[in-house]
């Protein structure tokens, strides 16, 4: 039996949990600083763990679509971001915002192992909160593959910790931390891997003093993005790992810890968990082979048209392929989920169509008569959109040959 090693410092890991709002191509949600948001919640008196709603009580009712996403304090200068290269997965596995769970109660499609973990509402936005040393699975209905993406949007306590565990991840349903099987961890100060060819010496990665502030009180997007054994890591927009080769297991669950507590201030959130197969499409061989090329990693400020950094992979990919095929004209295709109005969704997926051309003619020099735009809102599916993996497959961008 494992215990958890206590570090002399504090370490930093980060996860994203990159969750795709209602409303369109794969946006992120914005909401109030978390900091003082989470000032109006009471920590909760000592009692047994919260357990999954009984079978027989009545479903809740979502929460409305704009509270989705949580934007995070401050935005880096977008020269930070030239280095970033995350792109999210395609196929989506697992996601979940929490909107559709009871507050009060465990978030019903995660798998409940140890702690004090429950649903809570923060200016109308809910997220699991734990204020205790927690674990959950995230139950994924067959292995990983071997190219995938996870994406964990936590908000850490506004005032730094120690210990090196605030969120730790494997790909195992039980501690393991063996040569086979890496488990990540992540706080505010840095990041460090136990087991799958790591040690806790030379794998603790210390977060830059000036970046902190950001991570203390507000969302900070955990990415990882894994390739076989290549193995990435992003919180925000720093790449945090970059190893060519780690044994991270491959299993039908994800292990989650969360080490909140219920000292005033101290409970640990998550607003958001996404899991991604990741397509091995090229871009111009999708467009010459189907035609058409999707992708969710084109992301925008909730309910507006405005672009965020961490649209610039998918966008620089784009550019690249049009430059490199100088006969190639593609139209830019705007799609949403069937969540709110129909008319809206159709006036902002066009708008949103219109900012991806605006950036590859103004940021890349893409001559604009070469790039058309349509917004065809919640028209054309992906996936059915009655479960939240299929909502949030359908919240996209495609590229069509033309």
């Amino acid at each position: 039996m494992h215990t958890r090693f206590r570090a002399a410092g504090p370490a930093l890991l980060a996860v994203a949990l990159l969750g795709c709002p209602t409303l369109a191509l794969a946006q992120l949600p914005g909401v109030k600083k978390v900091k003082d948001a989470a000032g109006k919640l009471k920590p909760p008196a000592a009692a047994p763990a919260p357990q999954p709603a009984p079978s027989a009580a009545p479903a809740a009712a979502p929460a409305p679509a704009a509270a989705d996403t949580i934007k995070p304090a401050a935005r880096s200068d977008p020269k930070v971001w030239e280095n970033y290269d995350f792109i999210p997965g395609g196929k989506v596995l697992f996601y979940t915002d929490f909107s559709e769970d009871r507050v009060g109660n465990f978030a019903r499609r995660l798998k409940y192992r140890r702690g004090s973990m429950d649903v809570v509402e923060v200016d109308s936005v809910r997220m699991l909160r734990a204020t205790s040393r927690s674990e959950f699975l995230i139950p994924l209905g067959s292995r990983l593959p071997e190219r995938f993406t996870l994406e964990l949007a936590v908000v850490a306590p506004a005032v730094a910790s120690g210990g090196y565990d605030m969120v730790a991840f494997e790909g195992s349903p039980a501690m393991d931390r063996s040569e086979s099987s890496a488990e990540v961890n992540w706080n505010t100060s840095g990041t460090v891997i136990m087991g799958g060819g790591q040690d806790i010496g030379s794998s603790d990665v210390r977060v830059p003093d000036e970046m902190r502030p950001a991570l203390l009180g507000q969302v900070a997007h955990l990415r990882v993005l894994m390739d076989g054994p290549y193995f990435k890591l992003y919180v925000n927009e720093r790449r945090m790992y970059n190893i060519p080769e780690l044994a991270f297991r491959r299993d039908s669950v994800i292990r989650v810890f969360l080490r909140g507590s219920e000292e005033p201030g101290q409970a640990v959130y998550l607003a958001r968990i996404r899991v991604a197969e990741s397509e091995t499409d090229v871009l111009y061989d999708a467009l010459a082979a189907k035609g058409r090329w999707a992708t969710q990693g084109i992301l925008f400020a909730t309910g507006k048209a405005d672009l965020q950094p961490e649209s610039r992979p998918v966008l620089k990919e784009i550019a690249t392929t049009l430059r490199e095929h100088p006969d190639l004209r593609v139209l830019i295709e705007g799609h949403t989920d069937n969540v709110g109005g129909a008319a809206a969704n159709l006036k902002l997926s066009d708008a949103r169509a219109a900012a991806v051309k605006a950036a590859l003619v103004g940021q890349f020099g893409i001559p604009a008569d070469r790039i058309t735009t349509r917004g065809l809102g919640d028209t054309e599916p992906a996936a059915p959109n009655t479960t939240a993996e299929g909502r949030a497959q359908n919240r996209r961008v495609e590229v069509v040959k033309q």
